[in-house]
């Protein structure tokens, strides 16, 4: 039985335990952080691959109220997408209006081979004291948040509830993310051994195994700078190799290049 939720708004109350939580409105807040309740989730319920980012960011979370559902996972960043997914060999190597054009198909497919979301379906903020103000991104946060005691609840809570019980069709977990000297894939390598326990295995320093589905880290969509480019091997670049590492784990997890 899968315990990923159905393409659309996500009921789920799992960090609101004072009450039933209003979507887009409700907030827990602790040391600094706060999540807001506003899960999602694209795609098929029953699928080959799963896609997880972080949480939504706040192109994302900002087109809640504006955009149709199927325009929110990933906007403004889908032809990154499409690059990193074309690059390890989920869909075809295609010119950049094709590439955006085959995401945005394949998240809004509720009967396709994939499912969308976030490791975190709530939005993830942090309070910048310099500023004043509420921040959905920023260098360090997928590292910083896991590693606090308010994120580690968090977190919990969502791999437990969305990722231990995933349907026996699901070979691949694509997670975009590696943190700073991969410290992202080394928490999240935690968090499936608490969610998932079994025979967890490390495959390269970006990809690892329970022997039924294969976790594989890529470089973020919204990275910026010559960080995309660098993964990609468009430049000479050590960071092409984490790239490389992700086409061989991702062959590993379909048996075959797959499109």
């Amino acid at each position: 039985m899968s315990c990923l939720p159905k393409h659309g708004r996500v009921e789920c109350n799992r960090c609101f335990v004072k009450s039933t939580p209003i979507f887009d409105q409700s907030r827990e807040e602790c040391d600094g952080w706060r999540i807001t309740s506003n899960p999602l989730a694209w795609g098929n319920q029953i699928p080959k691959m799963v896609v997880l980012g972080f949480s939504k960011g706040p192109t994302q979370a900002g087109a809640l109220t504006k955009k149709p559902h199927d325009q929110i996972a990933y906007k403004g960043s889908r032809l990154n997408v499409g690059k990193i997914m074309a690059h390890i060999g989920l869909i075809p190597l295609s010119p950049p209006e094709i590439l955006k054009q085959k995401v945005d198909e394949l998240i809004s497919d509720p009967n396709g081979k994939f499912h969308f979301g976030s490791l975190i379906r709530c939005t993830v903020e942090r309070y910048d004291e310099k500023v004043k103000k509420w921040k959905g991104s920023g260098g360090g946060m997928l590292d910083k948040f896991v590693t606090t005691k308010f994120g580690r609840l968090v977190t919990e809570n969502c791999t437990k509830e969305y990722l231990a019980t995933l349907p026996n069709s699901t070979k691949l977990v694509l997670m975009f993310g590696l943190g700073t000297k991969q410290n992202y894939v080394k928490e999240a390598f935690k968090l499936y051994n608490n969610a998932r326990p079994g025979q967890w295995n490390w495959i390269n320093e970006i990809s690892y195994t329970d022997q039924k589905i294969i976790v594989v880290h890529v470089e973020h969509f919204a990275s910026q700078g010559a960080l995309i480019p660098n993964w990609l091997g468009e430049t000479h670049h050590e960071r092409s190799r984490f790239g490389v590492m992700a086409q061989e784990s991702v062959a590993k997890a379909l048996g075959r290049r797959q499109f």
